[in-house]
């Protein structure tokens, strides 16, 4: 089988997740677990888990959690960390966020944490997840998003040249339109800023894309920066990128 640009990317680069500070320690992960109050008997599905963060977060606080992506050596790496930090409850499965291996009704909380920008399908994927969960569930979402219009396009184009995989991050209200569309009401949303550092977040490719990338967060127009924010230079340089949270019901 022919692996998608997704599963190379994460592939060859699946132990970065684990440590990537934006995943492991970004601001959205407590805030998914103080606005969903998870429960001791919750069965918990956490799609395209990547370095695992939103399972071994969610573990201690429910009965089960179901860790799935279409990255094997994601899911190897997930079911090893997950034992090494002694998460009994932690089970890692495939599964490709638009054609999930569960029955319906199946679970209480449904969460995908910066991947649907990734997603063949979003609209799929939220159909999918509103199949799985129970009557009452919840679903929680975390993932990139960007402006309307020209900047949005060019923080997309910027993103997806530095990964391929990177399909397209939604702005705030095509998220809300489509969360309603697929039969969920919202509870809450907010935005979140993340710093990012560039010379960690190009490490991975040579200095002529390196140097493409940063000029094109530096040499942009005054729009662009003013949602970027890069800031400094050389090893020093930083920028911020921000990510839309939204908690939802079945309705």
């Amino acid at each position: 089988m022919n692996k998608s640009l997704s599963q190379e990317q994460f592939g060859k680069n699946a132990a970065q997740y684990l440590t990537s500070k934006p995943h492991a320690t970004g601001k959205s992960l407590e805030r998914l677990v103080t606005l969903t109050k998870p429960q001791p008997d919750w069965r918990v599905l956490d799609i395209a888990t990547g370095g695992g963060h939103v399972a071994y977060t969610f573990s201690p606080h429910v009965a089960r959690v179901w860790a799935t992506d279409i990255t094997q050596e994601m899911l190897d790496m997930v079911k090893a960390e997950a034992a090494k930090r002694g998460l009994g409850n932690v089970r890692t499965t495939y599964a490709k966020a638009e054609t999930l291996p569960f029955e319906d009704a199946s679970f209480d909380l449904v969460t995908c944490r910066i991947a649907p920008h990734h997603f063949d399908s979003i609209p799929e994927f939220l159909a999918e997840a509103g199949r799985v969960l129970k009557a009452d569930g919840t679903l929680a979402i975390v993932d990139n998003v960007v402006p309307a219009g020209p900047v949005g396009d060019y923080i997309n184009a910027f993103e997806r040249l530095r990964d391929p995989s990177h399909l397209r991050a939604w702005n705030m209200e095509e998220w809300r339109v489509a969360i309603k569309a697929a039969g969920f009401a919202i509870a809450h949303e907010e935005e979140l800023f993340k710093p990012m550092e560039f010379k960690s977040w190009a490490a991975r490719y040579d200095e002529i894309m390196r140097s493409l990338l940063r000029a094109m967060l530096t040499q942009t127009t005054p729009e662009v920066k003013k949602v970027l924010e890069p800031n400094g230079d050389g090893d020093n340089l930083t920028f911020r990128l921000c990510e839309g949270l939204f908690i939802a019901k079945k309705a």
